[in-house]
């Protein structure tokens, strides 16, 4: 069994309570090519043991199973030394209690294939891009950002929603590139500064009233359309439903590959 687990956890960074930074090594083999945006399966046998925030699992793994999800790559798709993961804790979840339980050294599957095609591929460079996250949902994001995005001669707008602003992972990431390039926007909200330990003086809206209220725009100075911009959103999906509903009452179309369009949704 643990031949099968083929990479070794070197970084593990609290985020908050819920969330943590993972970055695996594979251990005596290559990483494969891939495109920021895409995904990776991690995992790990039912035999490992469980975090100690973690509830009752609903339905206890056989010890030998192997428990698999998939996972966005953080990471630069330039980087080939090692893979990062951005990752919520799922207090009754079967493999996320199993990975908080993890400490440097420890050892932990990656999946042979990384795929998806939630990427910039699809984005002629001369439009601009709106990349649209909760919580975890911003990993495809940073691994863009940490790979050619910001080489293009685009503007680039992050927005990202989480409950508390210790949630915000990669937020000093993303001032630091704000602060950096005129191109690069970043508005982060949460949606409880009453919990916050000193006054939150950014939004505290939902994303959805954000672009019902034209953020972008006025971050801008234009307003984003089919003829000049590409929208991706990732994460809660109450949250996708009702931002692609607005992006499409203004004319933007969910992207597929036989109906091209300027929406780019991935869902957790």
């Amino acid at each position: 069994m643990n031949q099968e687990l083929n990479g070794i956890v070197t970084r593990v960074i609290q985020v908050s309570p819920i969330m943590r930074i993972l970055r695996v090594v594979p251990d005596g083999w290559e990483l494969p090519e891939f495109e920021s945006g895409q995904f990776v399966a991690l995992f790990l046998p039912g035999s490992a043991p469980r975090c100690d925030a973690a509830t009752e699992e609903h339905e206890a793994p056989a010890p030998d199973k192997l428990i698999k999800r998939a996972y966005s790559i953080a990471s630069s798709s330039k980087e080939k030394e090692y893979l990062e993961f951005y990752i919520t804790l799922v207090h009754s979840g079967s493999l996320t209690p199993r990975i908080f339980d993890l400490g440097i050294g420890d050892r932990i599957g990656i999946g042979s294939r990384i795929v998806g095609m939630f990427t910039l591929d699809q984005v002629p460079k001369h439009m601009n891009v709106v990349l649209i996250a909760t919580g975890t949902g911003v990993a495809p994001y940073i691994s863009m950002l940490r790979s050619d995005a910001l080489k293009v001669d685009r503007k680039i707008c992050v927005i990202h929603g989480a409950a508390s602003s210790w949630d915000l992972g990669y937020s000093s990431e993303l001032r630091l590139l704000e602060s950096l390039s005129d191109k690069f926007s970043y508005i982060p909200t949460i949606t409880h500064p009453e919990k916050e330990p000193v006054p939150w003086a950014g939004e505290t809206r939902f994303i959805q009233e954000m672009l019902a209220d034209r953020i972008i725009e006025k971050t801008w100075g234009e307003r984003p359309s089919a003829e000049n911009s590409h929208v991706f959103i990732c994460g809660n999906p109450s949250m996708i439903t009702d931002v692609t509903a607005i992006l499409e009452l203004r004319g933007l179309k969910e992207h597929s590959k036989k109906s091209p369009g300027q929406i780019h949704i991935e869902k957790f």
